[in-house]
């Protein structure tokens, strides 16, 4: 692009994306162009990237620069004298990064349409895995450069927040340990999965996860290449991602890309990765794709809640993601970590589809309670009324001395048994399990209680929240080795809600203080992430009912898993998405705990304003489609 710079051209796609409700791009600072010697720029790209920010201002759009590309479309772009230095720990190496960041900046800085700065694009494909604390060292050099020369605007790394606390594989960028440098996170989601839920709610689940580092969250990246899915499928995978990300605490959205590169068929990287021609959400003469009609739609409903002073509620419900995730010491690493991300995940689709006000909370951030061992005390109650350990094989003794403090406050604490896919100290380790959950175990060192059928009953032999007594619950197993074990126990203190097929306790709860502890001897979402096409499965109905007994305001919900609700925070009122999560048209009976007329504007279109809002009790929604409801105040 600055090599065959064309201000014409330029003008014509924002004028594009400006029309279909774009407000802001993400322009990429190819540092081959920008830098082609030590210590030098272009000043002819310098003058066309200048007219380049002009443009947006004119078209009343703004932009946020990436300096280090570094890497761009599967292939990485080298300036022809980094001679194979290494990008963190190279000290040259990293001075000729901070001065070009900071050369750039110097120049425009104070331009109107600067909106933000991104130090690189994917830097852990470009860079490889570093490790933390020269990957740290770096991110704060190149921000104390930017800062150096009075660029103020918000900045944040561009590695595509792939690191520990996301995925359990330490590539060196921590999201923890990256905050203090930068003033938001950005993740890059591109997925492909065997079930099509679990397709639809990954950018929601990995902004959920990005939130751990306590800075806004930005979906930096998400797209799809016009080869691999059709403009119908392609306008789905849109709608979902956006609405479903807001619901998820996102603040701002950047699709990949503006257009389509058939002009540059023979031309590396589009040569050799053809399908990166078509991620446009407009096509190579700028019309635009469904995509973009997407985005168009979008746009509206946001600038809409920025007017209502949208926040996002506090969430009732917390998913509990454990100390273990992010900590790398290889005596765990190796066959550990990798178990947590999909069972979390799940654990996440089943609450999204059981429409539970729920988020996430870490372990490493627990207040520890007063008190040794298990007299602690939490004389207040704190926090959420529902926690979930989906899977829960590690957990911490100060975390398990938080979630019981939590309990005798008044929450209710589930966790299901796991025993881990690896082969090393295979069982539980959890501390005080028995004392905890009211419960005698009957493990044997070593040896794992294997599952030898090919689904799972649950009978539930007393009532729990909105499940009654005499329900069978069927849950398909899946997943290899000791993944597919049980708990074998024997009820102490604890009650028998259910049991499973051949009359063993599957799910006890425990009280202690004003609240409970609940366990589940199977690994349910375990099974369910392991298995193609699961969603929606039981343990929907299984959350739904332990949020019932514990008290989660829900204030709407929808009868169908299929139609996820999740609640808009506005000062005008109470307003809610709802999701179809299926690729067919879903009808769905809709309740609200306060009896209140609901208002719904299916299929929305914010230039409707309130000109189709229509009293329901019942939605109708098309495939993967989005409706806007309200309670009437």
């Amino acid at each position: 692009m600055w090599a065959r710079y064309d201000g014409d051209v330029v003008r014509q796609e924002l004028a594009v994306l400006a029309e279909h409700g774009c407000t802001l791009t993400r322009s990429f600072c190819y540092w081959p162009d920008f830098m082609p010697a030590p210590e030098t720029l272009d000043e002819e790209v310098m003058e066309r990237f200048v007219d380049f920010l002009d443009l947006h201002q004119q078209a009343g759009m703004w932009t946020v620069p990436t300096f280090i590309v570094g890497h761009m479309s599967g292939e990485n772009w080298d300036p022809a004298w980094r001679d194979g230095r290494d990008l963190y720990r190279d000290v040259w190496l990293v001075a000729q990064q901070a001065w070009y960041v900071a050369a750039v900046a110097g120049r425009v800085a104070e331009h109107p349409a600067i909106a933000g700065w991104l130090l690189s694009n994917e830097m852990p494909i470009y860079g490889r895995g570093g490790d933390e604390p020269s990957v740290t060292a770096w991110a704060r050099l190149l921000v104390q450069a930017l800062r150096s020369v009075g660029a103020r605007q918000p900045v944040s790394t561009g590695d595509g927040a792939w690191g520990v606390e996301m995925t359990g594989n330490d590539n060196g960028f921590s999201l923890r340990r990256l905050a203090g440098a930068v003033d938001f996170v950005g993740p890059h989601v591109y997925i492909a999965s065997d079930d099509p839920v679990r397709q639809m709610l990954a950018a929601a689940f990995a902004c959920e996860l990005a939130a751990v580092a306590g800075k806004p969250v930005v979906l930096e990246e998400f797209g799809l290449s016009s080869d691999m899915a059709s403009g119908e499928q392609a306008a789905h995978y849109y709608r979902q991602v956006l609405h479903s990300s807001l619901l998820a605490g996102a603040r701002g959205w950047m699709a990949w890309n503006n257009c389509d590169y058939d002009a540059l068929a023979s031309q590396d990287p589009y040569r050799h990765h053809p399908f990166e021609m078509h991620f446009g959400i407009t096509d190579h003469a700028g019309r635009p794709k469904p995509q973009a009609l997407e985005v168009a739609r979008f746009s509206k409903l946001v600038q809409h809640l920025t007017r209502s002073g949208f926040q996002r509620p506090d969430g009732d419900v917390a998913i509990v993601v454990p100390e273990h995730l992010e900590r790398s010491e290889a005596s765990w690493s190796r066959y550990s970590r990798s178990d947590i991300p999909p069972h979390l995940f799940q654990a996440y689709i089943a609450a999204r589809e059981a429409d539970l006000p729920v988020s996430l909370t870490w372990e490493r951030d627990f207040r520890p309670p007063a008190g040794e061992g298990l007299g602690v005390q939490m004389p207040e109650p704190d926090g959420p009324r529902l926690y979930l350990l989906p899977c829960a094989k590690m957990t911490t003794t100060g975390g398990a001395q938080t979630l019981l403090a939590r309990a005798r406050a008044g929450a209710t604490v589930y966790a299901s048994y796991f025993t881990g896919s690896g082969q090393e100290q295979i069982g539980p380790w959890m501390p005080w399990m028995e004392q905890i959950f009211g419960v005698t175990h009957k493990l044997r060192y070593g040896m794992a209680d294997m599952v030898d059928q090919d689904r799972v009953e649950l009978v539930f032999v007393s009532a729990l929240g909105d499940i009654p007594a005499g329900t069978r619950l069927e849950f398909p197993v899946a997943g290899e080795g000791y993944a597919r074990s049980y708990l074998p126990v024997e009820p102490a203190s604890a009650e028998v809600l259910a049991v499973d097929g051949s009359g063993r306790p599957a799910l006890l709860r425990n009280a202690d203080g004003a609240g409970w502890m609940v366990l589940c001897t199977y690994p349910l979402e375990h099974f369910a992430s392991a298995r193609p096409g699961a969603n929606p499965e039981p343990t929907w109905r299984l959350y739904s009912a332990l949020a019932a007994e514990a008290g989660v305001d829900r204030r709407l919900r929808a009868d169908s898993p299929l139609v996820s609700v999740g609640r808009l925070g506005t000062k005008a009122g109470d307003g809610y998405l709802a999701i179809n999560l299926s690729p067919v048209r879903v009808e769905s009976a809709l309740s609200t705990s306060e009896g209140r007329a609901l208002l719904a504007l299916p299929g929305y279109d914010a230039d409707d304003g309130g000109a189709r809002l229509t009293e329901v009790d019942k939605l109708s929604l098309g495939p993967y489609e989005v409706a806007l409801v309200y309670l009437e105040a």
